[in-house]
């Protein structure tokens, strides 16, 4: 038999290669004429393995459809890498998450959740009067740290667990003394800057609308009447709902009181917003003319309503960031402090101008 030329060596040492069957780290190490560490590292992408030798271990894995344990992996180094995000909704048991702000924010937080690593776990968690709904999550030992879209009615219930548990971020407002880390907007000087509006132009019989058993809402609130009071005006507040599905009896039920008698509308939500300008639609009321409407959130649906709605922005796509970046720092062990970002009034075809 004449000799195997070169051409055909690669061949039979490309076949036996590809005959191999790669399971486990030992197996591509084997394979590859190393270590385990070293395909460990090299699969890691770390820089102690050098260059040619990391692309060959690589290709070899990829050749032979190796995938490292991820779940032994995660094991070694007490991590999940999963995240909890946990929906609140003490305040409004029937709300739900296809509620189009917590769309928003978990769209925006599960992109930067995914962009770093992460995997998502959701929970929508109607508080019992414990602080169980936040400890089944914080004590599972299924997540790396959790995220709350909102703080509902449940401050003290928060206060409680993150005192003994340090990887938790949550949306919603920041109070003097505060332990848990907190990303949200100055809802009171939104409020504030909402009636502000309405008042510079021209109306001069307000309501609220909007429940205040929500912190944030309570403070928009409150912005709204200290503007109204330091205007000389009065202004109504009529509770409505944060659940869709009560919401538009509610406001219904809230026109037919009021009547005509409210040129000036401050909704708690957008969303809250977008209710009332069906109602007044329905009534045969002219937008801004008659009635003029500022809403709260300022969601991608604001610019497709019929008018446009003029509302308060909520910086959310720059907050969810701020609250991954806050909860990452936070699981290295790292201090972190909250965040309050100032709103902005987008003026729109709602109100009349100032």
């Amino acid at each position: 038999m004449g000799p195997i030329n070169s051409d055909e060596g690669d061949d039979a040492q490309e076949s036996a290669s590809a005959a191999v069957e790669v399971r486990t780290l030992a197996d591509l190490a084997r394979l590859a004429g190393v270590s385990t560490g070293t395909v460990s590292r090299a699969l890691a992408g770390k820089s102690l393995v050098n260059t040619d030798t990391r692309e060959r271990i690589q290709a070899l894995a990829k050749k032979h459809g190796f995938r490292p344990n991820q779940m032994a992996s995660k094991l070694r180094s007490r991590r999940t890498g999963a995240i909890g995000v946990v929906v609140p909704l003490g305040h409004a048991g029937r709300q739900q998450i296809s509620d189009p702000f917590f769309l928003t924010l978990l769209g925006h937080l599960a992109d930067e959740l995914t962009e770093n690593g992460y995997d998502v776990m959701l929970s929508r968690a109607i508080p019992d009067g414990t602080s169980d709904w936040l400890e089944r999550m914080t004590g599972s030992g299924m997540v790396d740290g959790v995220l709350l879209m909102g703080q509902s009615d449940q401050l003290d219930v928060i206060e409680q667990v993150s005192r003994g548990y340090r990887p938790l971020v949550a949306w919603g407002i920041c109070r003097e003394g505060q332990n848990h880390c907190v990303v949200g907007t100055d809802n009171l000087a939104g409020g504030r800057m909402a009636a502000g509006h309405l008042i510079a132009s021209g109306a001069r019989k307000l309501v609220f609308l909007g429940d205040t058993a929500d912190l944030e809402v309570a403070e928009r609130h409150k912005g709204a009447a200290a503007a109204a009071a330091e205007a000389g005006i009065s202004l109504l507040h009529i509770p409505i709902s944060l659940a869709n599905g009560e919401m538009g009896p509610q406001i219904k039920a809230a026109s037919d009181e009021c009547g005509g008698d409210v040129d000036g509308i401050v909704c708690g939500s957008d969303l809250i917003a977008m209710n009332v300008l069906h109602c007044l639609h329905e009534r045969g009321a002219r937008v801004p003319e008659d009635v003029q409407v500022v809403g709260f959130n300022d969601l991608p649906l604001a610019t497709l309503m019929s008018p446009p709605l003029t509302t308060v922005r909520q910086d959310i796509a720059d907050c969810a960031k701020a609250m991954v970046e806050k909860l990452r720092a936070r699981i290295a062990g790292e201090h972190t402090g909250s965040l309050v970002v100032p709103p902005q009034l987008i003026v729109r075809e709602t109100t009349r101008a100032a």
